[in-house]
């Protein structure tokens, strides 16, 4: 065998084979498989002690015994698996003692398990050797010594520490390059830039360095350390800091992940790069309406903006937010809702595109006074413990002052608009478009062309302005009436005399206007009209101008209702007040007051024939329920509106009934100074059954004769499920002028909140703010 080594015979040894004999006995007694199976073969051979005793003769040897280990190199790595060093004796001259063995000093950081150990003659004994992660690589000695009594021996074997090689994995990068967009200077971008992930079967080293622009940094808390074990991934997270505006060029910088363990040519950079600017301080000034200040900011990158306003730095009212899609965009606000002669402060807050919001410094702007024309006091009152539903009211005043006011639910005007003609012009059917405009009608009442001349001096258009009051578009009635001679649509070879009472805008962006036209008619034009000589009737117009303002749909009353059926007021034959467009179908409904009716039009979105569709009111297609017939309808009604969300099939709907020409069953005799008058006004809300033609009466205040109101107004169902009336024209012997009313839809309603005003108001409308989809 292999593997065990001799160490000195001695000199007692008679024969000169002597010491050969001692080794084979020893050689023999490891070489039973089951006493030296963790001997290697092949080992080295290592020195082993001598076979005991002096140089003198002696026929009787003394007892003694050899030592060995096994294997001759024990190699171990820093960190990595112990190794087992064997040791065994082998008597001689009858040596029958138990042999201590112990282990030499180790290089640092080697230890050998146990320290020491007993073995007896002919055994065997294993110390594990280990080496921990800070063991030097090198080689050395591992000194064994047995001793037993006076007896000692020693054996050896080579030590060597090695550095196992470095072992190779493989990596990827989720990305070659990362853009951190657009940021602002002194704003802190964090973002994770490229996830590491080690796709082989060791660890992998990393040692990560940024190099460019001084703007980004490594986030080291949130990013890869300096291992990564294999099949794991780890993100690289940094800053981008910029203390400079750099727009248009981007700041580009380059992230080395520095893998110590892969292949050479593995990606391991990563191109960063960034924009930065710098937001410049935004500037307010007037503008034409003396309560309206603009706003105006530029943006470094892509964004929206809101403006923030109030008494104080508190603020507390906004406005809508608007947007630049474009680096070095332009965004102009207009804002309005602040109190006349009043100083405020005012700030824009910006959300870019990318999710960085920045405000703009406080600004100061100090409101004028309201034009001495528009002004005038309104009066506001609520109920003690209840709440009107949020926002502003929009009244159309006829007269001192004429046009349009806004105002805040305590009758503080916010906003006015004058008429911009003389004094027989009036503005009606005011709507704010979802642009943010106010889309309203100009010219006489339809009353004045029938009487005649219209003032030379009068403007009558169709007019969409603005909060600071500029027209953004208009035609005027002879732009119209051109244009008209020319078109080729069914019904427009018609001309007509003004724009009145109302115009509907429509979701595609068309414009629904109303306009009359005079049209002389006698028994032999008209064979059914008898009783009355010929004579000059007014009827009105429904005029469908598209996106251009050009005229693509026509519908002449004359064409589709019958001059013999005059109940009131002829020869001002219908006296259409409101067009109101039906989402569900895309059809019209038309108030006709001196109809007493409400009549659903075959529109269909501008392609309907334009047939009456069915009548609401006295004499017309539905059955009253939940009233009495005929009292209980609406008679000389103004401008119904939806208060359900669908408009067809079964719908509801409100509206101002005046009450003018109301008619009786028969017996019953109405007095003004009675218990039944003959002129009272009611606000009702209809549940429509198009196909059962019923119309079920679902609230009905009726008013007193002291609130009688004989022309104008409107009724529309609120947010919060109450009902807004305006009472426009109260007599004279009740104080004249107009109530609006918020009331409860109850049985019996309960006044909310109320508003009191000099002048007649056409309409009064409750907005949520001065901005579509801000409620205030």
């Amino acid at each position: 065998m292999q593997g065990l080594v001799r160490n000195g015979c001695g000199s007692e040894c008679a024969h000169t084979n002597c010491c050969d004999a001692k080794l084979l006995l020893l050689t023999n007694k490891f070489a039973k498989p089951k006493r030296f199976a963790l001997l290697m073969a092949g080992v080295a051979v290592i020195a082993m002690a001598g076979c005991g005793g002096s140089s003198k003769k002696s026929t009787t040897p003394a007892a003694d015994f050899s030592l060995a280990v096994a294997p001759s190199t024990v190699t171990v790595v820093p960190g990595g698996a112990a190794q087992t060093l064997t040791v065994g004796t082998t008597p001689t001259s009858g040596f029958t003692g138990t042999v201590s063995v112990a282990v030499g000093t180790l290089p640092a950081g080697v230890t050998a398990t146990p320290s020491t150990l007993s073995i007896s003659p002919g055994t065997l004994g294993q110390f594990t050797i280990t080496a921990s992660a800070a063991a030097a690589a090198g080689t050395a000695n591992i000194s064994v010594t047995g001793t037993s009594g006076m007896l000692s021996h020693n054996a050896s074997a080579a030590l060597t520490v090695s550095t196992p090689p470095t072992p190779v994995t493989t990596a990827s990068l989720s990305a070659g390059a990362f853009d951190f967009g657009n940021n602002l200077v002194n704003n802190t971008l964090s973002k994770t830039v490229v996830v590491v992930t080690n796709t082989g079967a060791s660890s992998l080293t990393l040692s990560p360095t940024l190099t460019g622009d001084a703007s980004y940094s490594i986030v080291s808390g949130q990013s890869c350390g300096s291992e990564l074990a294999a099949g794991a991934s780890c993100n690289m997270v940094l800053n981008y800091l910029p203390t400079v505006a750099s727009t248009p060029n981007p700041q580009n910088a380059v992230l080395n992940l520095g893998f110590g363990d892969v292949a050479a040519g593995t990606p391991q950079t990563v191109a960063i790069s960034g924009t930065s600017g710098a937001l410049a301080a935004g500037k307010v000034t007037t503008t034409n309406n003396p309560q309206v200040a603009r706003y105006t900011l530029t943006l470094p990158f892509p964004g929206s903006v809101t403006v923030n306003f109030g008494t104080t730095t508190s603020y507390g009212l906004k406005t809508w937010s608007q947007s630049t899609d474009s680096a070095g965009g332009q965004v102009s606000i207009l804002v309005a809702g602040m109190k006349a002669s009043t100083a405020y402060h005012m700030q824009a807050a910006v959300a870019f595109s990318n999710g960085i919001t920045t405000t703009d410094t406080d600004h100061t702007f100090t409101t004028q006074a309201i034009p001495a024309s528009m002004s005038t006091p309104l009066t506001t009152t609520t109920t003690a413990g209840m709440t009107p539903q949020p926002g502003l009211e929009m009244l159309q005043s006829l007269g001192g002052p004429i046009g349009v006011l806004v105002s805040d639910l305590s009758g503080n005007i916010l906003w006015t608009y004058a008429a911009p003609g003389p004094a027989t012009d009036l503005i009606d059917g005011v709507k704010m478009l979802p642009n943010g405009n106010f889309l309203m009608t100009i010219g006489v009442n339809s009353g004045v062309p029938l009487a005649g001349p219209i003032p030379p001096a009068s403007i009558i258009e169709m007019r969409e302005v603005n909060l600071a009051g500029d027209t953004i578009r208009e035609i005027s009635v002879d732009d119209l009436n051109a244009q008209l001679a020319t078109a080729t649509c069914a019904e427009c070879k018609v001309t007509v005399d003004t724009f009145h009472h109302d115009v509907e805008p429509l979701p595609n962006g068309h414009w629904l206007v109303l306009a009359d036209t005079i049209k002389p008619l006698s028994p032999t034009s008209t064979p059914k009209l008898t009783n009355l000589p010929p004579q000059n009737v007014q009827g009105d117009v429904i005029i469908d101008l598209d996106q251009n303002l050009r005229p693509v749909w026509v519908w002449n009353e004359f064409n589709h209702l019958d001059p013999n059926r005059h109940p009131y007021l002829f020869p001002d034959w219908t006296h259409t007040n409101a067009v109101v467009y039906s989402p569900d179908d895309g059809n019209i409904l038309v108030s006709i007051r001196h109809q007493h009716w409400v009549v659903k039009v075959d529109y269909a979105n501008g392609s309907g024939a334009g047939d009456i569709l069915w009548r609401l009111g006295e004499g017309g297609d539905f059955t009253l329920v939940g009233g009495t017939d005929p009292q209980d309808w609406q008679y000389a009604q103004h401008a119904p509106s939806f208060t359900s969300t669908n408009t067809s099939g079964v719908f509801s709907l409100t509206l101002m009934d005046n009450g003018d020409g109301r008619l009786f069953g028969p017996g019953v005799t109405c007095d003004n100074a009675g218990a039944i008058p003959c002129s009272y006004s009611t606000v009702p809300v209809f549940q429509i059954d198009e196909s059962a033609k019923t119309a079920t009466l679902m609230f009905h205040q009726k008013l007193p004769f002291s609130l009688y109101n004989s022309f104008g107004g409107n009724a529309e169902e609120l947010a919060n499920g109450n009902i807004e009336y305006d009472l426009c024209g109260i007599a004279a012997g009740s104080g004249g002028g107009s109530y609006v009313y918020e009331v409860t839809q109850e049985s019996i309603p309960q006044t909310v909140w109320v508003m009191r005003t000099k002048p007649n108001l056409y309409r009064a409308t409750r907005m949520p703010s001065f901005y579509p989809g801000v409620q205030w």
